[in-house]
Protein backbone atom coordinates (compact mmCIF):
# COMPACT_ATOMS: atom_id res chain seq x y z
CA UNK A 1 0.00 0.00 0.00
CA UNK A 2 1.42 3.68 -1.08
CA UNK A 3 1.97 6.22 1.20
CA UNK A 4 -0.15 8.46 -1.14
CA UNK A 5 -2.93 5.74 -0.50
CA UNK A 6 -2.69 5.92 2.58
CA UNK A 7 -2.82 9.67 3.38
CA UNK A 8 -5.89 9.57 1.26
CA UNK A 9 -7.15 6.96 3.56
CA UNK A 10 -6.66 9.29 6.54
CA UNK A 11 -7.09 13.34 5.05
CA UNK A 12 -10.65 13.46 6.14
CA UNK A 13 -10.67 11.62 9.37
CA UNK A 14 -11.66 13.81 12.04
CA UNK A 15 -9.37 14.04 14.94
CA UNK A 16 -12.00 13.18 17.74
CA UNK A 17 -12.92 9.80 19.19
CA UNK A 18 -15.53 8.53 16.94
CA UNK A 19 -17.75 7.65 20.33
CA UNK A 20 -17.86 11.00 21.76
CA UNK A 21 -18.49 12.07 18.66
CA UNK A 22 -21.87 11.95 18.06
CA UNK A 23 -25.50 13.43 19.23
CA UNK A 24 -26.46 11.22 21.69
CA UNK A 25 -23.58 12.86 23.65
CA UNK A 26 -25.57 14.19 26.45
CA UNK A 27 -25.07 18.05 27.69
CA UNK A 28 -22.62 18.89 30.49
CA UNK A 29 -23.72 19.25 33.89
CA UNK A 30 -23.09 22.25 35.65
CA UNK A 31 -19.04 22.24 37.54
CA UNK A 32 -19.28 22.48 41.83
CA UNK A 33 -19.34 25.86 43.33
CA UNK A 34 -19.25 27.39 46.74
CA UNK A 35 -19.12 24.74 49.71
CA UNK A 36 -20.75 21.04 49.54
CA UNK A 37 -20.68 18.01 51.97
CA UNK A 38 -21.12 14.77 51.30
CA UNK A 39 -20.80 10.67 52.55
CA UNK A 40 -18.76 9.63 49.83
CA UNK A 41 -17.13 11.73 47.25
CA UNK A 42 -15.81 9.99 43.83
CA UNK A 43 -13.26 11.57 42.16
CA UNK A 44 -13.08 10.77 38.89
CA UNK A 45 -16.45 10.10 36.10
CA UNK A 46 -15.16 7.41 33.87
CA UNK A 47 -16.13 4.06 34.41
CA UNK A 48 -14.41 2.84 37.66
CA UNK A 49 -15.60 6.28 39.46
CA UNK A 50 -19.35 5.78 37.94
CA UNK A 51 -19.59 2.12 39.41
CA UNK A 52 -18.48 3.06 42.48
CA UNK A 53 -20.96 5.97 42.71
CA UNK A 54 -23.79 3.70 41.39
CA UNK A 55 -22.76 0.62 43.19
CA UNK A 56 -22.46 2.61 46.69
CA UNK A 57 -25.89 4.37 46.35
CA UNK A 58 -27.69 0.92 45.59
CA UNK A 59 -25.97 -0.55 48.60
CA UNK A 60 -27.10 2.73 50.79
CA UNK A 61 -29.70 4.85 49.18
CA UNK A 62 -29.49 7.12 51.94
CA UNK A 63 -26.00 7.40 51.41
CA UNK A 64 -25.31 10.99 50.23
CA UNK A 65 -22.85 10.67 47.12
CA UNK A 66 -21.48 13.39 45.04
CA UNK A 67 -18.65 12.43 41.85
CA UNK A 68 -17.10 15.40 40.44
CA UNK A 69 -15.17 14.92 37.02
CA UNK A 70 -12.50 17.65 35.42
CA UNK A 71 -14.10 16.82 32.02
CA UNK A 72 -17.31 15.42 31.38
CA UNK A 73 -18.54 11.80 32.14
CA UNK A 74 -17.11 9.37 30.10
CA UNK A 75 -14.48 11.74 28.02
CA UNK A 76 -10.89 10.28 29.01
CA UNK A 77 -10.32 6.54 28.22
CA UNK A 78 -13.55 5.10 29.17
CA UNK A 79 -14.70 7.32 26.19
CA UNK A 80 -12.00 6.35 23.65
CA UNK A 81 -11.35 2.31 24.10
CA UNK A 82 -12.46 -0.54 21.87
CA UNK A 83 -14.97 -1.31 23.73
CA UNK A 84 -13.81 -4.64 24.26
CA UNK A 85 -15.61 -5.71 28.11
CA UNK A 86 -13.68 -8.63 29.49
CA UNK A 87 -14.55 -11.30 32.56
CA UNK A 88 -10.65 -11.37 32.98
CA UNK A 89 -9.27 -9.27 36.10
CA UNK A 90 -6.10 -10.23 35.65
CA UNK A 91 -5.66 -8.75 32.30
CA UNK A 92 -5.53 -12.39 30.59
CA UNK A 93 -5.82 -15.71 32.22
CA UNK A 94 -1.50 -16.06 31.40
CA UNK A 95 -1.09 -12.95 33.41
CA UNK A 96 -3.40 -14.15 36.53
CA UNK A 97 -1.33 -17.95 36.47
CA UNK A 98 1.88 -16.18 36.52
CA UNK A 99 1.19 -13.30 39.30
CA UNK A 100 -1.29 -15.09 41.45
CA UNK A 101 -1.26 -18.81 41.02
CA UNK A 102 -3.22 -19.60 44.29
CA UNK A 103 -6.16 -17.23 44.05
CA UNK A 104 -6.80 -17.06 40.18
CA UNK A 105 -9.23 -19.74 39.97
CA UNK A 106 -11.25 -17.38 42.37
CA UNK A 107 -10.15 -14.63 39.71
CA UNK A 108 -11.28 -16.77 37.19
CA UNK A 109 -14.77 -16.97 38.63
CA UNK A 110 -15.02 -13.67 40.46
CA UNK A 111 -14.52 -12.38 36.61
CA UNK A 112 -17.07 -13.79 34.83
CA UNK A 113 -20.11 -13.27 37.78
CA UNK A 114 -18.59 -9.83 37.26
CA UNK A 115 -19.47 -9.80 33.89
CA UNK A 116 -22.61 -10.97 34.21
CA UNK A 117 -23.38 -8.70 36.59
CA UNK A 118 -22.36 -6.04 34.38
CA UNK A 119 -24.87 -7.20 31.62
CA UNK A 120 -27.61 -7.38 34.13
CA UNK A 121 -26.73 -3.93 34.73
CA UNK A 122 -27.27 -2.83 31.94
CA UNK A 123 -30.52 -4.54 31.41
CA UNK A 124 -31.69 -2.96 34.51
CA UNK A 125 -31.18 0.45 34.07
CA UNK A 126 -31.98 0.05 29.88
CA UNK A 127 -28.25 1.23 29.11
CA UNK A 128 -28.37 1.39 25.03
CA UNK A 129 -24.40 0.55 24.95
CA UNK A 130 -24.84 -2.00 21.85
CA UNK A 131 -23.96 -4.56 24.59
CA UNK A 132 -23.47 -7.72 22.65
CA UNK A 133 -21.92 -10.83 24.21
CA UNK A 134 -19.83 -11.86 20.94
CA UNK A 135 -16.61 -13.80 22.17
CA UNK A 136 -13.11 -12.67 21.46
CA UNK A 137 -10.88 -14.40 18.55
CA UNK A 138 -7.13 -14.47 19.16
CA UNK A 139 -5.80 -14.81 15.72
CA UNK A 140 -1.90 -15.71 14.73
CA UNK A 141 -0.41 -13.34 11.71
CA UNK A 142 2.99 -15.73 11.75
CA UNK A 143 3.80 -19.39 12.29
CA UNK A 144 5.40 -19.05 15.75
CA UNK A 145 2.03 -17.55 17.26
CA UNK A 146 0.32 -20.52 16.57
CA UNK A 147 1.78 -22.51 19.08
CA UNK A 148 1.11 -19.73 21.66
CA UNK A 149 -2.76 -19.99 20.35
CA UNK A 150 -2.44 -24.23 21.28
CA UNK A 151 -0.60 -23.28 24.56
CA UNK A 152 -3.71 -20.96 25.53
CA UNK A 153 -5.92 -22.77 24.49
CA UNK A 154 -4.80 -25.75 27.07
CA UNK A 155 -5.04 -23.36 29.66
CA UNK A 156 -8.01 -21.74 29.49
CA UNK A 157 -9.36 -25.26 29.38
CA UNK A 158 -8.03 -26.20 32.46
CA UNK A 159 -9.50 -23.03 33.86
CA UNK A 160 -13.01 -24.22 32.53
CA UNK A 161 -13.12 -22.00 29.40
CA UNK A 162 -15.20 -22.79 26.12
CA UNK A 163 -12.87 -22.05 23.59
CA UNK A 164 -11.84 -23.51 20.40
CA UNK A 165 -8.73 -23.51 18.43
CA UNK A 166 -9.64 -22.68 14.31
CA UNK A 167 -7.11 -23.90 11.93
CA UNK A 168 -6.53 -21.65 8.85
CA UNK A 169 -9.72 -22.19 6.96
CA UNK A 170 -11.83 -22.03 9.94
CA UNK A 171 -10.17 -19.09 11.31
CA UNK A 172 -10.82 -17.18 7.32
CA UNK A 173 -14.44 -18.70 7.47
CA UNK A 174 -14.97 -16.38 10.44
CA UNK A 175 -13.13 -13.33 9.23
CA UNK A 176 -11.25 -13.35 5.72
CA UNK A 177 -7.63 -11.97 6.25
CA UNK A 178 -5.04 -13.44 3.99
CA UNK A 179 -2.46 -12.98 7.39
CA UNK A 180 -4.69 -15.33 9.65
CA UNK A 181 -2.72 -18.49 9.85
CA UNK A 182 -5.24 -19.85 13.08
CA UNK A 183 -7.13 -18.82 15.17
CA UNK A 184 -8.49 -19.06 19.41
CA UNK A 185 -12.27 -18.19 19.71
CA UNK A 186 -13.02 -17.98 23.25
CA UNK A 187 -16.82 -17.41 23.12
CA UNK A 188 -18.44 -15.98 26.24
CA UNK A 189 -15.61 -14.13 28.61
CA UNK A 190 -15.86 -11.25 26.40
CA UNK A 191 -18.54 -8.81 25.46
CA UNK A 192 -18.71 -5.79 23.19
CA UNK A 193 -19.93 -2.25 23.93
CA UNK A 194 -20.22 0.84 22.82
CA UNK A 195 -18.16 2.98 25.03
CA UNK A 196 -19.42 6.22 25.32
CA UNK A 197 -22.91 5.35 25.60
CA UNK A 198 -22.21 3.05 28.30
CA UNK A 199 -20.33 5.79 30.22
CA UNK A 200 -23.14 7.89 29.23
CA UNK A 201 -25.93 4.96 30.97
CA UNK A 202 -23.71 4.62 33.99
CA UNK A 203 -24.19 8.28 34.47
CA UNK A 204 -28.10 8.61 33.64
CA UNK A 205 -28.28 5.58 35.99
CA UNK A 206 -26.24 7.74 39.12
CA UNK A 207 -28.12 10.56 38.14
CA UNK A 208 -31.80 9.00 38.47
CA UNK A 209 -30.88 7.46 42.15
CA UNK A 210 -30.02 10.79 43.79
CA UNK A 211 -25.47 10.59 42.52
CA UNK A 212 -25.11 14.52 42.72
CA UNK A 213 -22.87 15.02 39.37
CA UNK A 214 -20.59 17.87 38.74
CA UNK A 215 -18.75 18.25 35.73
CA UNK A 216 -15.40 20.28 34.40
CA UNK A 217 -14.41 20.25 38.29
CA UNK A 218 -10.93 19.44 38.97
CA UNK A 219 -9.88 18.61 42.16
CA UNK A 220 -6.80 20.19 42.74
CA UNK A 221 -5.81 19.34 46.33
CA UNK A 222 -6.77 16.85 49.11
CA UNK A 223 -5.96 16.72 52.74
CA UNK A 224 -7.88 16.20 56.53
CA UNK A 225 -10.05 18.33 57.67
CA UNK A 226 -11.20 17.03 61.26
CA UNK A 227 -13.21 13.86 60.81
CA UNK A 228 -13.46 14.15 57.02
CA UNK A 229 -11.58 15.02 54.34
CA UNK A 230 -11.31 17.98 52.15
CA UNK A 231 -11.09 18.30 48.57
CA UNK A 232 -10.40 21.82 46.98
CA UNK A 233 -11.63 22.03 43.71
CA UNK A 234 -11.82 24.52 40.82
CA UNK A 235 -14.81 24.58 37.77
CA UNK A 236 -14.90 25.65 34.55
CA UNK A 237 -18.49 27.00 32.89
CA UNK A 238 -19.06 24.91 30.03
CA UNK A 239 -20.03 27.80 27.81
CA UNK A 240 -16.36 28.87 28.80
CA UNK A 241 -14.77 26.04 26.85
CA UNK A 242 -13.64 27.07 23.19
CA UNK A 243 -14.23 24.21 20.32
CA UNK A 244 -14.53 20.70 21.56
CA UNK A 245 -12.00 21.10 24.37
CA UNK A 246 -14.55 18.80 26.55
CA UNK A 247 -14.11 16.17 24.27
CA UNK A 248 -10.50 16.48 24.71
CA UNK A 249 -10.66 17.22 28.28
CA UNK A 250 -9.30 19.29 30.01
CA UNK A 251 -5.22 19.61 29.99
CA UNK A 252 -3.49 17.70 32.77
CA UNK A 253 -2.73 19.35 35.82
CA UNK A 254 0.69 20.88 36.15
CA UNK A 255 2.62 18.95 39.57
CA UNK A 256 1.14 20.74 42.32
CA UNK A 257 3.40 19.90 44.95
CA UNK A 258 3.74 22.22 47.40
CA UNK A 259 3.41 23.24 50.64
CA UNK A 260 1.19 20.49 52.40
CA UNK A 261 0.28 19.27 55.53
CA UNK A 262 0.36 15.70 54.34
CA UNK A 263 3.46 14.20 52.98
CA UNK A 264 1.40 11.64 50.62
CA UNK A 265 -0.60 14.75 48.90
CA UNK A 266 0.53 15.72 45.66
CA UNK A 267 -0.82 19.31 46.26
CA UNK A 268 -3.26 21.56 47.55
CA UNK A 269 -2.73 24.86 46.03
CA UNK A 270 -5.39 25.64 43.43
CA UNK A 271 -3.57 26.42 40.07
CA UNK A 272 -5.30 28.03 36.77
CA UNK A 273 -8.45 29.24 36.19
CA UNK A 274 -12.24 28.18 36.91
CA UNK A 275 -13.95 29.34 40.19
CA UNK A 276 -13.07 27.82 43.20
CA UNK A 277 -15.00 25.26 45.43
CA UNK A 278 -14.57 22.75 48.42
CA UNK A 279 -16.49 19.24 49.26
CA UNK A 280 -16.19 17.67 52.99
CA UNK A 281 -16.78 14.25 52.74
CA UNK A 282 -16.65 11.60 55.08
CA UNK A 283 -15.02 8.97 52.28
CA UNK A 284 -13.23 9.42 49.17
CA UNK A 285 -13.08 7.47 46.18
CA UNK A 286 -10.26 8.50 43.97
CA UNK A 287 -10.74 7.14 40.49
CA UNK A 288 -8.75 9.23 38.02
CA UNK A 289 -6.44 6.43 36.76
CA UNK A 290 -3.52 7.25 34.01
CA UNK A 291 -4.50 11.49 35.19
CA UNK A 292 -1.19 12.61 37.74
CA UNK A 293 -2.53 11.57 40.83
CA UNK A 294 -3.48 13.48 43.73
CA UNK A 295 -1.86 11.00 45.86
CA UNK A 296 2.23 11.31 45.70
CA UNK A 297 2.46 7.39 46.64
CA UNK A 298 0.58 6.85 43.22
CA UNK A 299 2.91 8.02 41.20
CA UNK A 300 5.92 5.42 41.65
CA UNK A 301 2.89 2.59 40.33
CA UNK A 302 1.34 4.14 37.42
CA UNK A 303 3.10 5.07 33.87
CA UNK A 304 0.64 6.69 31.62
CA UNK A 305 1.14 5.40 28.03
CA UNK A 306 -0.84 6.41 24.75
CA UNK A 307 -2.70 4.47 22.44
CA UNK A 308 -4.22 5.42 19.03
CA UNK A 309 -7.00 3.92 17.52
CA UNK A 310 -8.76 4.42 13.99
CA UNK A 311 -12.55 4.22 12.88
CA UNK A 312 -13.12 3.47 9.09
CA UNK A 313 -16.61 4.89 7.44
CA UNK A 314 -19.47 2.70 7.56
CA UNK A 315 -18.82 -0.37 5.07
CA UNK A 316 -20.89 -1.06 2.15
CA UNK A 317 -22.80 -4.49 1.77
CA UNK A 318 -20.48 -5.79 -0.75
CA UNK A 319 -17.40 -4.70 1.80
CA UNK A 320 -19.09 -6.49 4.35
CA UNK A 321 -19.36 -9.51 2.28
CA UNK A 322 -15.75 -9.51 1.49
CA UNK A 323 -14.96 -9.95 5.44
CA UNK A 324 -17.53 -11.83 6.47
CA UNK A 325 -17.14 -11.55 9.80
CA UNK A 326 -21.14 -12.02 10.80
CA UNK A 327 -20.61 -13.17 14.35
CA UNK A 328 -19.30 -9.88 15.50
CA UNK A 329 -16.06 -11.25 17.59
CA UNK A 330 -13.94 -8.53 18.90
CA UNK A 331 -10.25 -9.32 17.35
CA UNK A 332 -6.86 -9.22 18.30
CA UNK A 333 -3.62 -10.66 16.74
CA UNK A 334 -1.38 -12.21 19.15
CA UNK A 335 1.98 -10.54 18.43
CA UNK A 336 3.77 -8.59 21.23
CA UNK A 337 2.74 -5.17 19.55
CA UNK A 338 -0.65 -6.78 18.95
CA UNK A 339 -3.56 -4.80 17.49
CA UNK A 340 -7.16 -4.78 18.89
CA UNK A 341 -10.28 -4.40 16.17
CA UNK A 342 -13.56 -4.93 16.10
CA UNK A 343 -17.39 -4.27 14.10
CA UNK A 344 -19.93 -1.17 15.54
CA UNK A 345 -23.08 -1.65 15.33
CA UNK A 346 -23.07 0.52 12.21
CA UNK A 347 -20.76 -1.69 9.94
CA UNK A 348 -17.38 0.67 10.52
CA UNK A 349 -14.23 -0.99 11.77
CA UNK A 350 -12.23 0.21 14.63
CA UNK A 351 -8.61 -0.89 14.34
CA UNK A 352 -6.01 0.47 17.69
CA UNK A 353 -2.89 -0.80 19.51
CA UNK A 354 0.15 -1.94 18.09
CA UNK A 355 2.33 1.58 19.02
CA UNK A 356 1.71 2.18 22.88
CA UNK A 357 3.99 5.86 23.53
CA UNK A 358 5.14 6.94 26.70
CA UNK A 359 6.32 10.56 27.12
CA UNK A 360 9.33 11.16 29.74
CA UNK A 361 8.40 12.55 32.88
CA UNK A 362 4.60 11.04 32.62
CA UNK A 363 3.48 13.49 30.39
CA UNK A 364 0.00 13.62 30.02
CA UNK A 365 -1.83 16.78 27.29
CA UNK A 366 -4.13 16.76 24.50
CA UNK A 367 -1.59 17.28 21.80
CA UNK A 368 -0.46 13.87 22.80
CA UNK A 369 -3.20 12.15 21.25
CA UNK A 370 -2.66 13.34 17.56
CA UNK A 371 0.47 11.23 16.32
CA UNK A 372 0.56 11.04 12.82
CA UNK A 373 3.53 8.29 12.40
CA UNK A 374 1.35 5.89 14.06
CA UNK A 375 -2.10 6.68 12.30
CA UNK A 376 -0.13 5.84 9.44
CA UNK A 377 1.27 2.62 10.29
CA UNK A 378 -2.57 1.69 11.70
CA UNK A 379 -3.49 2.72 8.23
CA UNK A 380 -1.05 0.65 6.67
CA UNK A 381 -1.69 -2.26 9.14
CA UNK A 382 -5.60 -1.89 8.03
CA UNK A 383 -5.07 -2.58 4.15
CA UNK A 384 -2.13 -5.48 4.93
CA UNK A 385 -5.06 -7.17 7.36
CA UNK A 386 -7.97 -6.06 4.89
CA UNK A 387 -6.54 -5.71 1.19
CA UNK A 388 -10.23 -6.03 0.11
CA UNK A 389 -11.38 -3.39 1.35
CA UNK A 390 -8.44 -0.89 -0.02
CA UNK A 391 -10.97 2.08 -1.10
CA UNK A 392 -12.11 2.89 2.63
CA UNK A 393 -11.62 5.63 3.88
CA UNK A 394 -11.06 6.60 7.75
CA UNK A 395 -13.47 8.69 9.69
CA UNK A 396 -11.60 9.46 13.07
CA UNK A 397 -8.34 9.15 14.33
CA UNK A 398 -7.87 9.53 18.36
CA UNK A 399 -5.22 8.85 20.81
CA UNK A 400 -6.20 8.39 24.62
CA UNK A 401 -3.93 7.45 27.66
CA UNK A 402 -3.95 4.57 29.60
CA UNK A 403 -2.84 3.78 33.13
CA UNK A 404 -0.61 0.77 33.32
CA UNK A 405 1.72 -0.52 35.71
CA UNK A 406 4.34 -3.48 36.38
CA UNK A 407 1.95 -6.11 37.08
CA UNK A 408 -0.48 -5.23 34.38
CA UNK A 409 -3.44 -5.30 36.14
CA UNK A 410 -5.40 -3.09 38.42
CA UNK A 411 -3.86 -2.48 41.88
CA UNK A 412 -5.82 -0.66 45.31
CA UNK A 413 -4.97 0.83 48.23
CA UNK A 414 -6.16 3.16 50.74
CA UNK A 415 -4.73 6.52 52.28
CA UNK A 416 -6.19 8.88 55.54
CA UNK A 417 -6.33 6.49 57.76
CA UNK A 418 -8.69 4.04 55.42
CA UNK A 419 -10.92 7.15 54.31
CA UNK A 420 -9.85 7.30 50.98
CA UNK A 421 -9.71 4.46 48.65
CA UNK A 422 -7.92 3.94 45.15
CA UNK A 423 -7.68 1.93 42.56
CA UNK A 424 -5.07 2.07 39.03
CA UNK A 425 -2.97 -0.20 36.34
CA UNK A 426 -5.82 -1.65 34.17
CA UNK A 427 -3.65 -1.64 31.27
CA UNK A 428 -6.15 -0.77 29.11
CA UNK A 429 -8.63 -4.03 30.45
CA UNK A 430 -10.71 -1.69 32.10
CA UNK A 431 -14.54 -1.63 30.86
CA UNK A 432 -15.44 -4.93 32.82
CA UNK A 433 -12.48 -4.86 35.92
CA UNK A 434 -13.64 -1.16 36.70
CA UNK A 435 -16.89 -2.77 38.01
CA UNK A 436 -15.02 -5.33 40.01
CA UNK A 437 -12.70 -2.64 41.34
CA UNK A 438 -15.23 -0.53 42.56
CA UNK A 439 -16.60 -3.46 44.99
CA UNK A 440 -13.54 -3.65 46.10
CA UNK A 441 -12.58 -0.17 46.81
CA UNK A 442 -16.56 0.16 48.83
CA UNK A 443 -15.37 -2.87 50.65
CA UNK A 444 -12.02 -0.91 51.54
CA UNK A 445 -13.64 1.95 53.13
CA UNK A 446 -16.07 0.20 55.15
CA UNK A 447 -13.21 -0.96 56.43
CA UNK A 448 -14.52 -5.05 56.87
CA UNK A 449 -12.89 -8.21 56.70
CA UNK A 450 -14.22 -9.53 52.96
CA UNK A 451 -13.87 -12.23 50.64
CA UNK A 452 -12.83 -9.43 47.98
CA UNK A 453 -10.37 -7.40 50.72
CA UNK A 454 -8.72 -10.76 51.33
CA UNK A 455 -7.48 -10.93 48.10
CA UNK A 456 -3.68 -10.77 47.01
CA UNK A 457 -4.96 -8.92 43.85
CA UNK A 458 -6.28 -6.60 47.01
CA UNK A 459 -3.41 -7.03 49.46
CA UNK A 460 -0.23 -7.18 47.11
CA UNK A 461 1.23 -3.90 45.13
CA UNK A 462 2.76 -3.68 41.82
CA UNK A 463 6.94 -2.64 42.06
CA UNK A 464 7.72 0.79 41.38
CA UNK A 465 8.65 1.69 38.29
CA UNK A 466 12.48 3.10 38.70
CA UNK A 467 12.53 7.43 38.55
CA UNK A 468 13.43 8.89 35.65
CA UNK A 469 15.44 8.89 33.48
CA UNK A 470 15.55 5.37 34.04
CA UNK A 471 11.95 4.76 33.93
CA UNK A 472 12.07 6.25 30.38
CA UNK A 473 14.91 4.13 29.14
CA UNK A 474 13.58 0.85 30.20
CA UNK A 475 10.44 1.52 28.92
CA UNK A 476 11.50 2.39 25.53
CA UNK A 477 14.21 -0.19 25.28
CA UNK A 478 10.95 -2.57 26.02
CA UNK A 479 9.29 -1.28 23.32
CA UNK A 480 12.35 -1.79 20.79
CA UNK A 481 13.11 -5.31 22.51
CA UNK A 482 9.36 -6.13 21.88
CA UNK A 483 9.21 -5.01 18.30
CA UNK A 484 12.67 -7.22 17.87
CA UNK A 485 10.96 -10.29 18.93
CA UNK A 486 8.14 -9.70 16.38
CA UNK A 487 10.51 -9.72 13.77
CA UNK A 488 12.43 -12.84 14.87
CA UNK A 489 10.05 -15.10 15.30
CA UNK A 490 9.13 -14.29 18.78
CA UNK A 491 12.10 -14.88 20.61
CA UNK A 492 12.94 -12.91 23.08
CA UNK A 493 16.24 -10.91 24.03
CA UNK A 494 18.41 -10.35 26.89
CA UNK A 495 16.47 -7.62 28.10
CA UNK A 496 12.37 -9.16 27.94
CA UNK A 497 14.30 -12.44 28.88
CA UNK A 498 15.36 -10.59 32.38
CA UNK A 499 12.24 -9.13 32.62
CA UNK A 500 10.57 -12.18 32.65
CA UNK A 501 13.24 -13.56 35.33
CA UNK A 502 12.13 -10.09 37.76
CA UNK A 503 8.02 -11.06 36.98
CA UNK A 504 7.97 -7.97 34.80
CA UNK A 505 7.53 -9.85 31.63
CA UNK A 506 4.35 -9.35 29.12
CA UNK A 507 4.22 -10.60 26.09
CA UNK A 508 0.62 -9.19 24.76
Amino acid sequence: MTSAHVGRALADAATVPYWLDRKERPDPLPPLTGAQTADLLVIGGGYGGLWAALEAKRADPDRDVLLVDAGTCGWAASGRNGGFCAASLTHGLANGVDRFPDEVGELERLGRENLDAIAATVAEFDIDCDFERTGELAVAVEPYQLDGLAADADLARRYGHRVRLLDRDEVRAEVHSPTYLGGLFDADRVAMVDPAKLAWGLRRACLDLGVRVHEHTRVTGLRADGVALRADTLGTDPAELAGSADLAGPAAPADLAGPAANTDLAGSAATGRGRPGVVRARRIVLATNAFPPLLRRLRAYVVPVYDHVLMTEPLSPAQRDAIGWRNRQGLADTGNQFHYYRITRDGRILFGGYDAVYHYGNRVAPELEQRPATFTTLAQHFFTTFPQLADVRFSHRWGGVIDTCTRFCPFYGTAFGGRLAYAAGYTGLGVGATRFSARVLLDLLAGGDTPLTRLDLVRRKPLPFPPEPVRAVGINLTRRSMARADARGGRRDLWLRTLDRLGLGFDS
